[in-house]
Parts: C-alpha cells; sequence; structure tokens
C-alpha cells in the first residue's frame, strides 16, 4: 500500500524515492523532548591504512562552510554510518528522525555543520540543503547517489563515499560531489588496477548433464511449466531451447520444444492481439530461436516476427508530447521494457539480415554509465545510471555485432574485467558479495567474444564448481537447489557460445554474445482479456506470517533502523496495520497494533505516535495525522478520539489557509495540509478527512490541480517535474472517494496513465527500480475500475508473486538485493488485495484486548534472509524503489520517500526511479 513506502536512492526526487527525507521533511517531533543523538568521534584510522584494495575511504565537503574536502579511512569498514566515525568524523541525526538522518557533520572536535542557526535539525531538511550521500566501487569514475542510507550501506574494500551539502534533484543527476572518485581515493589517484588475470582453477561445465536435467523439468517433452502452476512459462521454455541448441545441435527433442513455443507464439510475442505491436522481448526471442533451427523468422508461428519488430521501432518518447505506449525513448523497441529486450531485438534483427533502424542500435549506446557498466533499464538521458555484468555482457555482444560502436564495447569491456573477482565470478548487481551465476554467465560469453580468453575461461571454471549433482546450476554461488533460468545461461557459456553465433547449422562458439536476461511473461496463455485468470498472487497467508513474526513484530509495533534501536517506525507500524486490515489474516495482531497506538504506547525512547504525528504543536503533520485517523476509521475506531486526541479536527485545523513563507515551511499552498511535502501524505489526509464527514474541499481542489495532463501525480509537494505510479495511484483513490463527474474524469485519466507505464513482466518502474511498492499501489490504483483492467492486475499479481520470498516477504525491487523488506512486504500484501484506502475497512469484533507494552530499551532486530540485521529495509520508489536522501545517513530513498514518509511514517531512503536498485526504509 503506499502509505509511507517511498524509499530510494533518493539523490534527489524521483517518481517515488526519498524516504529519509520525506521522514524528516514530513513530521517534527512534537514535543522535542528528544534531543539529538550526537556521536562522539572515534579514534580515526590513519589514510595510509587504506589501499585501492583494503578498506573505505570517506570524503566530506565542508566547502560550502568555508572549509575544505576532508577525507578519512575505515580499514575495516561495516557500515557507511561506522566509516564516517572510524573516519574521525562526528554526525547529528535530528530530532524526528533520530541519528540515522544524518543532518549535521564535523570533523574531530570542530563545529558541526550546519549550525543549529543554519538547521534546527529538529525535521528532515529541505531537499535543497542537506547532506547527500554519494559512493563509488572500486574501479568507478563517477559518483552514484548512495541507494542506501549510511546505516544500512555495506561499503567493501576499495569504495569511496562523499558527503555533500547542498541540493539533489530526485534521480541524483545534480548536487554531484565536485571532485572525483579517484581524487579521494586511498593513495590520492587512481583505480586499483584492474588488469589481473583472475586466480581460479580452471573448469569445465558438463554440457550433458545440464541438457540431460533441463529435458528432465519439461512437461510432456514440450514446455517448462513452473512449480504449482498449471500455464507454461514460456520465457523459460524458450530458453531450455537456446540449451538444447547449444548441447546437443538439431534433435527431436529440440524440434518438440520449437513446435509448441510456435504454436503459442499468440500467447507468448502477441498477448494484447495479433494485429497490435508485439511484445518485443518476447517476439526477439522468438525470431532469435527461428534463427538459431534454421527457420523462418518472417514466419514463425503464423507472424513476420522481424517485420513486425522493424515496424515498431518507437520514433519518439515521452518528451514529444504526445508518447506511444511502450516507448520511453527514441529507437526503443515498443514493450522491450529493459536494456535485455532492446538487444535482443537489434541482434535478432541482425542475425534475420535486415536493417536495424540506426536509433535503435545507438539507444544501447545511451544506456552505458560512466564507468562502462550497461544499465538494465530503459533509461532517458540524465536519469540514475548503475550497471550490471550481465546486461552490460550482453549489451557489448550485440553492439560488437553491430559494428560502428567499439569506444561502447572497449568501455563495456573494461568494465567487466575490473567486476570479476579473482575466483573469476561475477556479481549480479553494484554492491553484491556473492557471485551470481546468470551473471557470470553473460559476462563469460562476452569477453570470449571480445577476445579474453584468460578470463571468460576463469568464469566458466567458476561456472562449473557451481553446477549442481543432477546437472543444473542455482542462482548464486553455494545455492543447493537447481533452477531452470539459470541454467541455460551458463549452458551457453560452458559451450563458448551465445546468441550472436549459435546455431544447430554447426557448433562453432566462434563469436560469443551473450544469452538472455530474465524477462517475465506478461498475459499467461488463455487469458480472456477482460476476464481475472484464476488468483495467481502472492501467497498472502505467508506474507502474513511475515509481517506479524516474532522477529519482525514486538509487542505491537514495527522497528526499524539499525541493530540496537529503541525507536519505533510508527509510520510503518500503521503500514503493516493496513497490510493486516486488508487481508483479515490475523485480526489478533491487527488489535495488537492498534491498542498500542490508541493507548499511547510508548517505544524505548518514551515516544508516542503523538510524537509522531505532532498533534497539539506548532509543528502538527497532516499527512501522519490522516494516516492515523486513517487506521482508526478503517478498524472501527473513532477518529475523534484516537490516542487520546480528535484527529479529525487535528486535520481541520492542518488545512493551509495561504502558502508560508521562508524560513516556514509548513504550508506549500492554500489547500495543502501541513507540513504535507508530497502527494502521498495529501492523498492519505484527504482520504481520512472524507472519511470522516470533515471538510476537505480546499485539500481536495488542491490536490486535484496537481495532476498533470497525462493523467499521472508528481510525488513532491510544491510539484516537479516528476510522474510518479505510487503517488498517482494514492491520488486516484482520494479523487474517487470525493466524488462526482470532475472526479471520474481524473481517475480515469490518472488510471490510464498507470496501466500505459506497466512494463512487460507486470512490474511497475519505481524509484527502486522494478519496484514491488509500486505494483503493489498499481493493483489498488487499477482496481478502481477492475473490469477495465483485470490484465494488468493479473499481471502485476503475478509480478508481487515472483518478488515473494520463501519467508513470506518480498524483496523491494525485482533487480534489489536479496533478502526480504519489511517495509516492501507491508505494500505488497496490502496492495495485492487491490482495496482501496478509501474502503478500507475491518471488525475487530471477536478479538480480545491487548496489553499496552511497557517502553524497552532495545530493539529487537529484524534480520532479513539474504540481508542484513536490522533495518525495515528500503523501497525506492519510492518507490517506487534505492538510495537514501544520500546525505542522511538514512537509506537511500530518502527523498522520494520523504514524499511517502511523510506520508506515512518516516522513511529514511531515497530510490532512484526507474533503476534496479532497491532498498529504503518506508513512507
Amino acid at each position: 500500500m503506499g502509505t509511507g513506502e517511498r524509499r530510494g536512492a533518493r539523490t534527489g526526487w524521483r517518481p517515488a524515492p526519498w524516504p529519509a527525507l520525506a521522514t524528516a521533511l514530513a513530521v517534527l517531533v512534537a514535543s522535542c523532548v528528544i534531543f539529538l543523538t550526537t556521536t562522539s568521534r572515534a579514534a580515526a584510522d590513519p589514510i595510509g591504512d587504506c589501499t585501492a584494495s583494503k578498506g573505505a575511504v570517506v570524503a566530506v565537503d565542508f566547502g560550502p562552510f568555508g572549509g575544505q574536502v576532508e577525507r578519512g579511512c575505515d580499514a575495516t569498514p561495516t557500515t557507511g554510518y561506522d566509516l564516517l566515525h572510524e573516519a574521525g568524523f562526528t554526525t547529528a541525526g535530528t530530532q524526528h528522525d533520530g541519528p540515522g538522518f544524518i543532518c549535521r557533520i564535523g570533523r574531530g572536535s570542530g563545529t558541526q555543520y550546519p549550525t543549529p542557526d543554519q538547521e534546527s535539525c529538529v525535521l528532515t531538511p529541505p531537499a535543497t540543503a542537506y547532506w547527500s550521500y554519494w559512493v563509488a566501487s572500486p574501479g568507478q569514475d563517477e559518483w552514484r547517489y548512495s541507494q542506501y542510507g549510511a546505516m544500512d550501506r555495506k561499503p567493501k574494500d576499495g569504495d569511496v563515499d562523499a558527503w555533500v551539502y547542498g541540493g539533489t534533484d530526485i534521480g541524483g543527476g545534480t548536487g554531484k560531489p565536485a571532485f572525483s572518485p579517484d581524487d579521494v581515493r586511498a593513495g590520492g589517484t587512481g583505480t586499483p588496477d584492474p588488469g589481473g588475470t583472475p586466480t581460479g582453477a580452471p573448469g569445465e561445465v558438463d554440457l550433458t548433464a545440464a541438457a540431460t536435467w533441463l529435458k528432465g523439468r519439461l512437461t510432456d517433452g514440450e514446455r517448462i511449466v513452473d512449480d504449482g502452476a498449471e500455464t507454461p512459462n514460456l520465457l523459460l521454455t524458450t530458453e531450455t531451447a537456446y540449451a538444447l541448441a547449444a548441447t546437443e545441435g538439431k534433435s527431436a527433442a529440440l524440434d518438440k520444444v520449437t513446435a509448441f513455443l510456435a504454436a503459442h507464439a499468440d500467447d507468448y510475442a502477441y498477448p494484447s492481439g495479433g494485429d497490435q505491436a508485439p511484445d518485443a522481448t518476447a517476439a526477439a526471442r522468438l525470431a532469435l530461436l527461428a534463427e538459431i533451427t534454421e527457420a523462418d523468422p518472417h514466419a514463425f508461428g503464423g507472424h513476420d516476427l522481424v517485420g513486425d519488430l522493424t515496424k515498431n521501432v518507437c520514433e519518439a518518447g515521452p518528451e514529444s508530447g504526445e508518447p506511444t505506449p511502450g516507448c520511453t525513448a527514441k529507437g526503443d523497441f515498443r514493450n522491450a521494457g529493459y536494456a535485455d529486450g532492446q538487444a535482443w531485438s537489434v541482434l535478432a534483427l541482425l542475425r534475420a539480415g535486415a536493417t536495424v533502424p540506426a536509433a535503435a542500435v545507438d539507444r544501447l549506446t545511451q544506456l552505458q554509465c560512466g564507468d562502462g557498466g550497461i544499465t538494465s533499464i530503459l533509461i532517458r538521458p540524465g536519469e540514475y545510471c548503475d550497471g550490471d555484468p550481465a546486461t552490460t555482457g550482453l549489451v557489448a555482444l550485440v553492439l560488437h555485432k553491430a559494428g560502428g560502436h567499439e569506444d561502447a564495447v572497449t568501455k563495456a569491456r573494461a568494465y567487466l574485467t575490473k567486476s570479476q573477482r579473482e575466483d573469476g565470478a561475477f556479481p549480479g548487481y553494484t554492491g553484491a558479495t556473492t557471485g551470481s551465476v546468470y551473471a557470470t554467465a553473460y559476462a563469460a560469453q562476452a569477453l570470449r567474444a571480445l577476445g579474453d580468453t584468460a578470463h571468460a575461461d576463469a568464469a566458466v571454471g567458476w561456472l562449473s564448481r557451481q553446477q549442481l549433482d543432477g546437472g543444473g546450476f542455482g542462482f548464486e554461488e553455494g545455492a543447493t537447489e537447481p533452477a531452470v533460468y539459470p541454467t541455460p545461461s551458463a549452458v551457453l557459456a560452458g559451450a563458448g557460445t551465445s546468441l550472436v553465433t549459435l546455431t544447430t547449422k554447426k557448433a562453432e562458439p566462434t563469436e560469443p554474445p551473450t544469452s538472455q536476461p530474465p524477462t517475465t511473461p506478461g498475459t499467461p496463455p488463455g487469458t480472456t482479456p477482460g476476464t481475472p485468470p484464476p488468483y495467481d498472487g502472492p501467497d498472502l497467508e505467508k506474507g502474513v506470517a511475515y509481517l506479524t513474526s516474532a522477529a519482525n513484530l514486538k509487542q505491537g509495533q514495527y522497528y526499524t533502523a539499525g541493530p540496537g534501536t529503541s525507536r519505533a517506525d510508527f509510520g510503518l507500524t500503521i503500514d503493516g496495520a493496513f497490510a493486516l486490515a486488508a487481508t483479515g489474516l490475523n485480526n489478533a495482531k491487527l488489535r495488537g497494533i492498534v491498542d498500542f497506538l490508541d493507548r499511547e504506547g510508548k517505544d524505548g525512547e518514551g515516544r508516542t505516535v503523538n510524537d509522531w504525528t505532532g498533534i497539539g504543536t506548532p509543528h502538527a503533520a497532516g499527512g501522519s495525522l490522516g494516516k492515523t485517523a486513517l487506521l482508526a476509521e478503517a478498524v472501527g475506531r473513532d477518529p475523534r478520539d484516537f490516542a487520546g486526541h480528535d484527529l479529525i479536527a487535528g486535520l481541520d485545523k492542518a488545512v493551509c489557509v495561504k502558502p508560508s513563507t521562508a524560513p516556514d515551511r509548513s504550508c506549500a499552498a492554500k489547500g495543502a495540509y501541513t507540513y504535507a511535502p508530497s502527494v502521498f501524505a495529501q492523498s492519505l489526509a484527504v482520504i481520512a478527512h472524507v472519511r470522516a464527514g470533515g471538510n476537505a474541499e480546499e485539500p481536495i481542489a488542491y490536490l486535484e490541480s496537481l495532476q498533470q495532463d497525462s493523467g499521472a501525480w508528481p510525488s513532491l509537494i510544491p510539484a516537479g517535474n516528476d510522474s510518479d505510479i505510487d503517488s498517482t495511484a494514492i491520488a486516484a483513490m482520494a479523487i474517487d472517494l470525493a466524488g462526482g463527474d470532475r472526479a471520474d474524469q481524473a481517475v480515469d485519466k490518472a488510471l490510464t496513465w498507470i496501466a500505459s507505464e506497466q512494463l512487460p513482466d507486470g512490474g511497475f518502474p519505481g524509484a527502486a527500480g522494478n519496484s514491488v511498492n509500486s505494483a503493489a499501489l498499481a493493483v489498488q490504483g487499477l482496481s478502481l475500475d477492475a473490469e477495465k483492467y483485470a490484465d494488468e492486475i493479473a499481471d502485476a499479481r503475478k509480478f508481487l508473486a515472483s518478488q515473494q520470498n520463501d519467508d513470506g516477504g518480498f524483496r523491494v525491487a525485482k533487480e534489489g538485493q536479496d533478502g526480504s523488506d519489511l517495509r516492501a512486504s507491508t505494500q505488497a500484501v496490502g496492495g495485492t488485495t487491490g482495496i482501496s484506502f478509501g474502503t478500507l475497512t475491518r471488525s475487530l469484533t471477536g478479538t480480545s484486548p491487548q496489553p499496552t507494552p511497557s517502553p524497552s530499551g532495545s530493539a529487537p532486530q529484524i534480520v532479513t534472509p539474504g540481508g542484513d540485521v536490522g533495518g525495515s529495509g528500503a523501497i525506492g520508489d519510492g518507490g517506487d524503489g534505492g538510495g537514501a536522501m544520500a546525505s542522511t545517513g538514512v537509506q537511500a530513498g530518502a527523498l522520494a520517500a520523504v514524499t511517502l514518509l511523510l506520508v506515512g511514517a518516516g522513511w529514511c531512503t531515497v530510490a532512484v526511479a526507474r533503476r534496479r536498485a532497491q532498498n529504503g526504509t518506508g513512507r
């Protein structure tokens, strides 16, 4: 649900990022009884203790305060927060958010900046003046906005961090350090030498065993069907065909699989109908299969795949004013969605001997980041760029095949060699510490094609050690369970071939491009448009079990931040309550949360929900008041007498009569709610106000005025230029509740825009990339017209199911780090139901009163598989969402999350929108 979950890498404000910022921005600790936590300086590690390959360095630019750039070292880095202190710096947080949101930084025993007369550090600082957080990995020559807050980021040896005071935009395109990473690296220069050949032992992939295992996974020898599913997984079926072609050449087994795919070309590549633009990724993959098996891609499954791809290249993007659905920029193949789909489409045309539009090939070069890596998202110019080895390998192969882009290929090759570990493995994404099978396979294919035989051999040697007894491969090193998805890519790498050269005519693995990254099919075969298929979404019972587990829920409240904190995140607590109310699967736990809040239960710092809302103080936050009142309304409590206060009267008083003037940031405009810096906050307050029968006429009018011509809403207030899924969905729910002809038109435009943003795999772009948070909110928004958007809702639910982990929790984003994120999980569980916040109702009749918990000196640690002890994770998105307000120390989604945070609950991260990033802290 998008109640407070936007987090992301805020480097700025993104379509949905900013938790940390939002958190602080939006809410002020009403009583201010809590004083700022200031950390004392640790004995700094001498800068000489760090080298290009040992320890991490942090630089702080005190230039805005008349100082200079100071740097320090941590020889054994643990977190970005500890790096600052081990390097000899001191920090202070805000009264509202605690020490995790870095508001001041000082050197040694010197003055901390900004000084109290410059910034009170009571609420979150504005996005135009705060400490932003930037990071660079070994070998990177450009800064990128951190997708995590300082307490959540785990620097590695050779990393460099930077803190800069000022402002940033949503995508981290502005506000970067004036110095380069190389300027402050250990030793004063330089990047660690990436040129050494990996020392991992050689080895060979057992191709026969892998092929045997894959054939054993085929149903009726013709298709892959996921466990528990009834319909075929056509993407994995295609992958399996590629692997059979690489291991067996022309064979009866391959012919049977190919015939099945040809018979289901409509289901896979033409989900909208044969007369509509195809799913470019699926069409390209089928065309490649035809070319590999010596069939005709101009007549495969009853379609001219090559012709359909050629005539569906985008002539312009949204900047044209009349965007074509499925186009993010000129040169995109319609509905490609990701860089891999674009690359496969280019490759399919190249292999068919067709003329490839120059703009389509150039589009691939536009996805290259400053360090040579290539991002998996079809970003627009100026957007956040973070490459990964798998995408870089694939695109490098295609550009090498296309010719004319050797500079880009050379940079990609350098990026790959720098990214490779000594044992030959490649990580799946920036910051990953484990080797990824598919990333290593794609990188190996590219390096072999580009002549880096030693590096390719080392990668294949590592792959050989990951092959399991049955012949299959798991996703990452140490995996014990094989999976279909990573196995074909490992097979192609092991066979010394790739989709560029693979053919059944002759097995000559001379010039290997890479195989394909994952892409989830859209509408399942056999689905009739407009008719929801059988429920194929997340396991809500498992999701609720995760949310209410002893590790996550303590006496009716959630904790965030890091180990040892006793500060409750009231916004996240309410998010969890919304999720439980939407499902009705654990009303006892729901009542426990509600009783804790209603009875003014205190956290370990003695704070109650009233300290979070600021009710009765000059800093009452309209979004927080609305969120709390909405929970009371949803469960049948009286919002006019909840937690000892009349929340509706508080909302009445929080309606701004005019804009405030600096330095007062309380009112953005007439009709805005006080200290509600996001559309999400405004919308929640409107919903609560309307449900209680209050006078919300002016707040509704102000919210309506923020809608863009496209139908979307921005994430922030005052409005920026971004268009955000999360904000549009929650605003649509608010306007729908208000009702009226004008409202109906506004909601229709909003839902049309949301549907147009859906990615081919059913997900939606958010600050963290292909965002769980944004997909969940999109389901809620589109469910306002469930009949019309039945197919989109079904695909989004399938996407959410694909992001659910074994423990019941959810990832932040498809391309994000592994492990479950508490905040993303609350949104996914509640949003999957499709219930609007405007109508959410859950009776607590039959439940028993819960005891009010007493303050505790320590908070329970939240442990997520594959993650770290401590936080609630980050969203970015908020969105959709990855980087905390880069300087706040909060997770990366701070800024965007601010928007939600405010609304929902103090978040700590700002995620980079449209990027496969991840994590933050919530709204």
